[in-house]
């Protein structure tokens, strides 16, 4: 029981950070689905740095390398998406498929290609971080507290301060209701809308790093983060763009796909025998359930990617 908790709450903090991003992207008006590359992008930046860092490097020094290196890798990736779709008024939706499909193949090759310089044996597109892992754990009791945990928590409480509280969160949500009202009033919706996708682009990048050092000391690249960032927009809608509500949305998907991991350790869910696999498809399978009872209802930014023109009224 106590794994099942220690998995939930990692992979909920995983789906909250990649979901809230998402929130800020579409309330300045701008459909990320570009997200799970985002994600693979920021995984990489992380990692990198893990692997890289001098050892005996104090654990907050390395925590914090970590997540600004993985913020600003997702935030620089998140831009093709903010020129494209803002500046040069593209798809968003082709944009951020075409993201997905380029994190992942360009993640892959660079790191085939930085083993291949280091003459590492067996070259793949996997990375370690065995020892600068442990900075982020600490063991109370046989719980494994994740220091990503209380990083979530943090960002979801700023989120929605930011978003309701604010000066710039109104004008933000402005920007995603009504571009052309917003703009009569001196509001740039090109910086909002900027300032909206380099955030998701932030939390997205966030979120790919906390994925990858969920479970595991290695990552192999290939992989991608094998469809959070989907399953994300799907907290997200659950969550009808708050932050309260995605919060609550990612501990229910967190749950799902936290017994994949744990089935095993529950005698009334190993003695049903199912494949393995099953367990697997449960988060995507609930997730399709999810959204087919309540996307009727769900209310999203009116102008949400409808590119902006000065000349509409």
């Amino acid at each position: 029981m106590i794994l099942l908790l220690q998995y939930t709450l990692i992979f909920a903090s995983v789906l909250m950070l990649v979901a809230l991003g998402g929130c800020f992207a579409e309330h300045s008006g701008v459909i990320n689905i570009g997200l799970e590359g985002v994600m693979v992008m920021g995984a990489l930046g992380g990692a990198l740095v893990m692997k890289y860092l001098a050892s005996g490097t104090p654990a907050i020094v390395i925590i914090l390398l970590v997540i600004l290196v993985s913020m600003l890798f997702g935030a620089i990736y998140s831009l093709l998406l903010a020129v494209a779709a803002i500046n040069f008024q593209a798809d968003q939706t082709l944009v951020g498929t075409a993201m997905n499909l380029l994190g992942t193949a360009a993640a892959t090759v660079f790191v085939k290609a930085m083993n291949t310089a280091e003459n590492v044996d067996n070259v793949s597109s996997t990375i370690q971080y065995i020892e600068p892992k442990k900075a982020f754990l600490v063991y109370i009791g046989s719980f494994e507290f994740n220091w990503f945990m209380l990083v979530a928590v943090i960002i979801l409480i700023l989120s929605y301060f930011i978003l309701y509280k604010t000066r710039f969160g109104l004008r933000l949500q402005a920007c995603g209701e009504h571009p052309q009202a917003a703009a009569s009033v001196g509001i740039s919706v090109y910086k909002m809308r900027y300032a909206g996708v380099l955030i998701s682009g932030i939390l997205g990048g966030l979120g790919g790093i906390v994925y990858i050092t969920a479970g595991v000391s290695e990552w192999k690249f290939e992989n991608g983060v094998a469809g959070f960032g989907f399953l994300a927009l799907a907290v997200m809608i659950f969550g009808q763009w708050k932050p309260h509500r995605i919060a609550l949305s990612a501990l229910l998907f967190g749950l799902f796909r936290a017994l994949a991991n744990v089935y095993t350790g529950f005698s009334f869910l190993a003695a049903l025998n199912l494949p393995s696999n099953l367990y697997n498809m449960l988060p995507y399978i609930i997730c399709l359930i999810v959204l087919a009872f309540t996307s009727k209802n769900s209310r999203a930014p009116k102008a949400e990617g409808i590119p902006y023109d000065k000349s509409q009224r």
